[in-house]
């Protein structure tokens, strides 16, 4: 029989091997194709592209060829365990190991050009709709057009290519070491079974536990007070070493220490559920305690970074009002300013016959004592303060400017209140602080901070505004410290009467040339770059994290397959005692649950401490949009444990 009649009848008999390896061939193919498609597509374009996010999806198409090339080496790695069998025979029928090697390259060579053709044209197919939904979260008003690429052509054969060299390197290697009675018994060898739990495994259960809950405590207090310059990269990590190490112990030792105990108050009186179930969890799952440790920590990842992208897209309006309580900005100063005044803007509003209000607010920059208002660390513990709150500078305005709030002269609110300054500044909720002029002190009663936002966010990079009675301003403003810089004076705030106007008006704010200015704002534009921005980002780790989720499902689908020919017998046995097909597919779900559960809950806490430690720096809602992310990544995630439920079915029927 030639070389060529053993790779026709090898390709013939193990189809029903190789279609598991197929679909992670032309998945891949099809997953990056489409990827690198978006990349040269004109749109994309830096220059004339209506997205300017190319950069951005040459760093996203980086990571992808990580994602895809583990995940394909993986798959090839299960699947040569699978024919080790099948190269024992090989050779001891006299082919030598360059023969075998030979007969598997060409094998795989044929798999790989049918796959790449497949996956290349399932790629360009959905290209136009990843278009699509990138034009629909950036805001993007395009058309998307289906074009074929070239370059991202040649690009995914010069990646596939390599990563085919990879593999070809691995199945020489594997072959190279193994003697033939060791690839008769590479499949039953390839977990570590553990029939007993020792008190060290214990040990390590109860450690792994507890460094997951400090990590989630550290996280908890992580932008807090206590925390400040050097010590919070130290705490970040701390945080992210006593994780990994906490879920990797959880998984070799934690598992089996908390179903260990479940068993023990059975009284070791376990139907089949349990022992299909519970028994095969405690064992299996120490073997693969670094997989699931990685898994767990990727998913985690991807989770956190959606929520956080998802966070910003979900809060970009809520955020942009907050930071611009006007639909136009215009801070103005006529002794240091050259930009144009308010009156060009609202001169050429009135010539396009747009209706329109106006707001203004004269500023001040006084001197201010905050120590008695703001918590800080003292001196004694080592933590310089984050300034000198002693003797600072803030932005006072008068209460007749703010509407609605009336302040006593002896008093004075905070507005412009910005949770991420909160909670790196925290203020009491009452206190004495000074405001001082060149030659004038006036000490008043802190009433505390206000939900009031009354000027740009941009003109006091994020630190409150002190709002005084109109009288105690006046004294100030007369008052003026010469040796304090000032760069606006007065501020003026432009609200358009009629919302169909705001796009309108938002051309000829551009128009005026007061966009160009970096404190001169539009509501309506920041939206629009900030939806474009982050929109760009959320589909980028989007569609890493939904490659990353398929890859990893995918993996412990294909773990699950290698484990149900190991536990086949098993089953056999258990249905010539007796068992009927319900009552093993009982356990089987459970199984399942737990095998796909467990990394999928794991992850979700890590992430949800991760995101709830510093979600506030992205946006003004937390709960929502990473409930949706959740929901949306467990629903997917879910899909493989069905898949794997059926496949044991599949194989319970055979018995």
């Amino acid at each position: 029989m030639s070389i060529n009649q053993i790779i026709y009848r090898n390709l013939k008999k193990n189809m029903k091997n190789y279609y598991v390896y197929l679909f992670a061939l032309v998945f891949s193919v099809a997953l990056y194709f489409a990827f690198v498609t978006l990349q040269y597509d004109p749109a994309m374009d830096e220059a004339t592209g209506t997205v300017k996010g190319s950069a951005a999806l040459k760093a996203g198409s980086v990571m992808l060829i990580v994602i895809v090339s583990v995940f394909l080496l993986y798959a090839n790695n299960l699947f040569i365990k699978r024919r080790s069998k099948e190269i024992g025979l090989f050779q001891l029928v006299g082919m030598t190991k360059g023969t075998i090697f030979r007969v598997l390259s060409v094998e795989n060579l044929m798999l790989y050009i049918g796959s790449l053709l497949i996956g290349i044209f399932l790629g360009f197919s959905v290209s136009r709709l990843l278009m699509l939904i990138l034009f629909k979260v950036t805001g993007v008003e395009d058309v998307a057009t289906l074009n074929f690429s070239t370059e991202a052509l040649v690009q995914t054969l010069v990646v596939f290519s390599a990563i085919y060299v990879l593999i070809m390197l691995m199945n020489y290697i594997f072959i190279r070491r193994q003697s033939i009675l060791a690839l008769f018994h590479v499949s039953s060898t390839a977990e570590q079974r553990v029939k007993k739990m020792t008190p060290f495994q214990m040990l390590l259960g109860i450690l792994g536990i507890g460094l997951i809950v400090f990590g989630y405590y550290l996280s908890s207090r992580l932008f807090s007070s206590d925390f400040f310059g050097n010590q919070l990269f130290i705490v970040m990590l701390t945080i992210l070493a006593s994780v990994i190490l906490g879920t990797y112990l959880f998984y070799k030792g934690s598992v089996s220490f908390i179903f260990n105990m479940v068993r023990k108050q059975k009284g070791g009186y376990l139907n089949v559920s349990d022992v299909l179930s519970l028994s095969s969890i405690m064992f299996r799952m120490r073997s693969n305690s670094f997989l699931l440790t990685v898994i767990t920590t990727l998913s985690a990842l991807a989770i956190g970074l959606l929520s956080l992208s998802y966070i910003s897209y979900y809060s970009a309006e809520k955020t942009a009002k907050d930071n611009i309580p006007d639909d136009f900005s215009i801070p103005y100063s006529e002794n240091t300013s050259k930009a144009p005044a308010p009156e060009q803007f609202t001169k050429a509003l009135n010539e396009a016959n747009i209706d329109f209000t106006t707001r203004h607010v004269d500023l001040l920059e006084s001197g201010v004592d905050l120590w008695n208002v703001i918590e800080l660390p003292d001196e004694e513990g080592g933590i310089e303060p984050a300034f000198d709150a002693r003797n600072t500078t803030m932005t006072v305005i008068g209460d007749d400017d703010v509407a609605d709030l009336d302040v006593q002269k002896t008093d004075v609110i905070f507005v412009n209140r910005m949770k991420t300054m909160e909670r790196l500044i925290p203020f009491k909720e009452q206190g004495q602080i000074t405001l001082s002029g060149e030659q004038t002190s006036i000490d008043l009663t802190f009433k505390g901070l206000k939900d009031i936002a009354a000027i740009p966010l941009r003109l006091t990079g994020g630190f409150p505004v002190a709002v005084v009675d109109q009288s105690v301003y006046e004294v100030l403003a007369s008052d003026k410290d010469p040796e304090i810089e000032q760069e606006f004076t007065e501020y003026t705030g432009v609200n358009i009467s009629s919302n169909s106007n705001v796009e309108k008006a938002d051309e000829i704010f551009s128009k005026t040339g007061l966009s160009k200015w970096a404190a001169y704002e539009s509501r309506h534009a920041t939206i629009i770059n900030q939806k474009l921005n982050v929109g760009m980002m959320m589909f980028i780790v989007g569609f890493l994290g939904l490659a990353f989720l398929i890859t990893s499902g995918c993996i412990l689908y294909f773990k699950q397959m290698d484990e149900s020919e190991d536990e086949e017998p098993s089953y056999t046995i258990l249905r010539k005692l007796g068992f009927t097909e319900g009552d093993l597919l009982k356990g089987i779900r459970r199984k399942q649950l737990f095998n796909f559960g467990i990394p999928l809950v794991v992850g979700l806490l890590h992430s949800y401490f991760a995101v709830k430690s510093g979600w506030f720096f992205f946006g003004t809602e937390m709960v929502t949009p990473m409930a949706i992310v959740m929901l949306i990544y467990t629903g997917l995630y879910s899909i493989f444990g069905t898949l794997s439920v059926l496949y044991y079915k599949r194989m319970i029927k055979m018995r």
